[in-house]
Formats: structure tokens, sequence, C-alpha cells
């Protein structure tokens, strides 16, 4: 059997994440990961000096290094355009164009596309200056979220209950670049929406969408989701809200409008889609839409995937993913991962604290440590390097299973000015069911392949 080479993009957790399951491939060569971190290199993967912002350098790497197969994680390089660099000498690449990478790029983009598409989503201005949006403000009686247009690490949504905090939110983005220039060149400035947060990813590839497990990530950084948003401090799967009939229902009133709205307007999605979701009173509604795998859901996901991940992502890549729709397959337990973050995180953290305990966690059954924010010393120690330093997973029989597990190993692992919350999947814990739900049901034919491209899109 012909082994690939394999290529990473990426230093954070849901990349130790993928190097972890790739290796796992019957077909898995050499793997490397750039720049990737300790938790990668201990995986066995070759960490490389250098990062997407050189792809010049990249793509020489790629042909000397007989790399078959590129998968780019974070979202910084594909909306920067990597892969379509990549795609355009030669190589296969598992990842969005950059004209598709603007559903996450632009936020103002993203909900002009949704107005277009029909998908359900809050009432919504953009502005490019502050005036205007301070004005808007004025004229609003009730809670407001302040969105930065550009990548702002997960950071860049400010939740406003009053219209002053909503006003300094966007002197933040606009006038002090709290969240930088490019970012703050715009602001969405959106209702606030009442519910359960739900993340629901889909692999997309020519007219076929799969979706995954539901999974419930949590953005603030204190229990109770108290604090300012960070990247994401834990994630469970599946997530009990995410209902089969939910399910069906995002497919088609989601997933399937906006893929159909990215072909007609010439820039198709290929790769995994991800909408981030409120629960509302009144149905569901799309927050956000990323364009890559999600961090920390990607740990609790991969966890739980059987089937051969670099044959599912090769297949994406060539558009062969309708040959999976019948055949991935999921252990039926839950996971539960818990972030462990720097003192200070998602503000300003020290690095280079020394981390102890992780080969003792990583030794409980069911329990596997993804690093994220950590590198090697020079006396070869594993340090922190982020503001999010470890995702602890674990699998369970039940989700009360998997979070103890989980919390288990974190009693574990130790670091100075470690912090981490306390409450992860406690909302499906307290509901009435939390029995996990039935995983994505088989759609009819017309919800999986949305119609041939018609007129074009303007954007």
């Amino acid at each position: 059997m012909n082994t690939t080479n394999i290529l990473v993009v990426g230093r954070g957790g849901r990349e130790h994440a993928l190097v972890w399951k790739l290796k796992q491939s019957r077909r898995a060569g050499r793997i490397f990961c750039a720049p990737g971190n300790a938790g990668t290199a201990a995986e066995g993967a070759i960490n490389t000096p250098f990062d997407h912002s050189d792809p010049e350098r990249l793509a020489r790497f790629c042909g000397r290094e007989q790399v078959g197969f590129v998968v780019i994680g974070p979202e910084e390089p594909l909306v920067g355009g990597l892969a379509d660099f990549l795609r355009a000498r030669g190589l296969k690449v598992f990842g969005p164009s950059k004209e598709a990478a603007r559903i996450e790029g632009s936020k103002a983009f993203a909900k002009e596309l949704m107005r277009h598409a029909d998908v359900p989503t809050a009432e919504f201005q953009v502005f490019d200056h502050p005036t205007p949006a301070k004005n808007y403000i004025e004229t609003r009686d009730y809670p407001l979220v302040v969105k930065a247009d550009g990548l702002a690490a997960g950071k860049g949504v400010v939740v406003c209950p009053s219209g002053e905090e909503a006003i300094r939110a966007v002197a933040r983005i606009m006038t002090h670049e709290e969240f930088g220039k490019a970012a703050g060149r715009k602001v969405v400035i959106e209702k606030k929406l009442d519910g359960e947060e739900l993340s629901v990813l889909a692999l997309v590839s020519g007219r076929t969408i799969l979706p995954l497990p539901p999974c419930q990530d949590h953005k603030a950084v204190n229990d109770g989701d108290a604090g300012p948003n960070t990247g994401g401090m834990g994630a469970y799967c599946p997530a009990p809200a995410g209902t089969p009939e939910l399910l069906t229902e995002l497919e088609k009133d989601v997933f399937v409008p906006i893929v159909h709205a990215m072909k007609r307007g010439r820039f198709p999605f290929q790769g995994v889609l991800y909408a981030g979701l409120m629960l509302t009173n009144q149905g569901p509604r799309v927050l956000e839409f990323n364009c890559r795998f999600g961090d920390p859901e990607t740990q609790p996901l991969l966890m739980r995937l059987k089937t051969d991940l670099l044959d599912l992502l090769e297949a994406v890549a060539d558009d062969r993913l309708l040959e999976f729709e019948d055949r991935i397959e999921w252990d039926p337990r839950p996971a539960v991962c818990v972030v462990l973050c720097s003192a200070g995180y998602p503000g300003r953290y020290e690095t280079g604290k020394p981390v102890e305990g992780i080969a003792a966690a990583d030794a409980l059954p069911g329990v596997k440590v993804f690093h994220a924010g950590t590198r090697l010393d020079d006396k070869g120690r594993v340090v922190t390097d982020g503001g999010r330093v470890l995702g602890v997973t674990a699998l369970g029989d039940d989700l009360a299973d998997a979070k103890a597990r989980a919390y288990a190993a974190v009693k574990l692992i130790r670091f100075p000015g470690m912090h981490y919350r306390s409450d992860i999947a406690d909302k499906a814990l307290k509901a009435k069911s939390a029995a996990p739900p039935a995983e994505p049901p088989k759609l009819p034919a017309r919800f999986r392949r949305p119609p041939a491209p018609d007129k074009p899109v303007d954007g």
C-alpha cells in the first residue's frame, strides 16, 4: 500500500488532534507540522521552524519532502489564500479558497451572504465609521452584540447589555483598534439573541454536505458563561440540544442555502463549514460561520471518530465525499474537552511556565491531552507558549462519566497560574434529558446536494 506524506499547518490544539488522528491512518507516511507544538512532536510529527507567513518556503518544503497532502488548520492562512497558493503549485490541499474563506474572514460579508441566502440570523447593521455606529446604537432599546469585522482569534465579539457598553465596544474595536487595525475597519452590530449555543460542523465538497455530530463550545472565560469571550474554554460532543429533528432543519435551512449561494457566487466551498448557532424561542439562528475545524470542538469530535481521517479529508479534496455518505463511523461514547489556560487569558499573559503531570493524565483510561500553546524549552521541558495551553479530552460511558474522567485528568496537571472552567458540559447534564442524540440522520438527496448554479451573486 502506498503511503502519503502529510503536512498539517498550524500550532494549536486542533492541529495536535489532527496530527494524532491522521497518524492512525494505515496510509499515513511521514507527518510534518508547521510550526507545531510540543504535543505534535510527541506524536512523532516533524515540526518545521516556519509557518503560513512564508508560503513560498512551505511550497518548497512540500516539494523537497514529497508531501502529498496538506491540511490547513487555522483560519488566518485560509483567509490569506494559502490553499489557493499551494493548489496552484500542484499540491492536494484540504481547506477552502481565499474567496470562500471570506465567510469567516469578514463578518459583514457573512451576514450579507446570510441575508441573500435567507439563512436565519439576528437583525444587524454594518458600519465603517464609529459615528453612524454610535447613532444607530442610540436608537436601539435592546441589548446588542458588537463584532469586529475581521479575524480576532475568537475575541472580537463583545456582548453589550446596555447602549453605553455598546458605544464603548465600538470605540475599542474601531478607534483604539484593540483587536487589530484590519479587524476593526468595520463593525457588525446585531441584536443580542437569547438561548443555548450549538456548534454544527459539516464537511462540504462539490454538491455534497455531510454534517458531523453536534458540539457545544464554552466561549466565556469563567464558569457560568461569565467574563470576556475567548477562543473556547471547552467543548463536548455530541450535544443533546442537537436533536435529529434540529439537524434536519439546519441542513435544509442553513447549510444547503449557504452552500448554494456560494456556488452561485462562483466561490464554492470545499472543506469544513462550521455554523455557530443560537437556539432561540423562535428557532435556530446563525451567529457566525467559520471556514475550518473548530478549536476546541475538533478534540472531542476526533476522539469519537472511527473512520480513517486521511481517507475522509482526501475525499473532500478530491470531490469524492459522497462515497462516505453512509460510511462515517463514530464511537457511541460522548467526549468532553476541558481547556487549561494561562493566567490573564484572554488578556495579557506570561509564557514559559513549566507544565507538569501531562504523562500521568494521558495514562488515565479514555483520556488524551492535546497540546495547544506549548513548546519544548532548551532543557527539553514542556512549557507554556500561549493563552490556551492544553485541551484535556476524555471519552466516557455517558456524558457525566466523560466529564468526570476529563476533570480527574485535569487535577493531575500543574503549571503556574493555570486556569480552567469547572462547568464544561453542565448545561447538558442539568437538562431534563442528557441522553446523546442519534447521529445525524440520513437525509433526502435534495437536502444533501444544492441545486446547480444559476445566476451569479454580487460580492
